[in-house]
């Protein structure tokens, strides 16, 4: 079993349920799933950058990710309905605890000037959102291997009712909110 999991069903389950009175084991915030996604704007003019974006995000998870098409067309941004403009990958079970476990161990302390990050992020529904702006701080990516530098966006989808219960259960699990002053 995953370090991550364990710590989940050992210290974070007890825990949340002591402090928050869960009468049924099931009322329990768990994670669902996680999303990786890249957005590319610029895939339109260089059809390189979508082989780029897809070869990182398959080394950084390793899961193929998919590609995701615009769903209306919008003339301002001279994007056409259909035309591919990113790629995600849904995480779920082993690889999703493996992935928050690197995501939260080593990938986010190598940010630079890393305080943590914010715990206003969540959506009211107990969803969290965490923006990167490179995908150099993942130890799998070669610096020499990379032709830009490119952000990602990483949600957590739970069970959780509320934010609170949310950001209880993440705190536990080794999140590193920032602290507000």
């Amino acid at each position: 079993m995953n370090r991550m999991k364990e710590r989940y069903t050992n210290e974070a389950v007890p825990a949340l349920q002591k402090s928050f009175n869960f009468g049924n084991v099931m009322e329990i915030p768990r994670i669902e799933k996680v999303v990786v996604n890249i957005g590319l704007g610029e895939a339109m003019d260089n059809p390189k950058a979508l082989e780029a974006a897809v070869s990182d995000l398959t080394t950084i998870v390793g899961q193929k990710p998919i590609q995701t098409k615009a769903r209306k067309s919008i003339a301002n941004f001279k994007l056409r309905e259909g035309r591919i403009i990113g790629t995600k990958v849904t995480l779920r079970g082993e690889r999703m605890w493996s992935f928050l476990d690197r995501l939260m161990n080593i990938a986010l302390p190598r940010v630079r000037d890393f305080r943590g990050v914010s715990p206003d992020s969540f959506d009211g529904r107990g969803n969290y959102t965490l923006g990167l702006k490179d995908q150099l701080i993942f130890p799998e990516i070669e610096y020499d291997k990379i032709d830009k530098l490119r952000g990602m966006e990483i949600t957590i989808v739970t069970t959780a009712k509320n934010d609170e219960h949310a950001r209880a259960m993440l705190k536990f699990l080794g999140m590193p909110f920032r602290k507000e002053a």
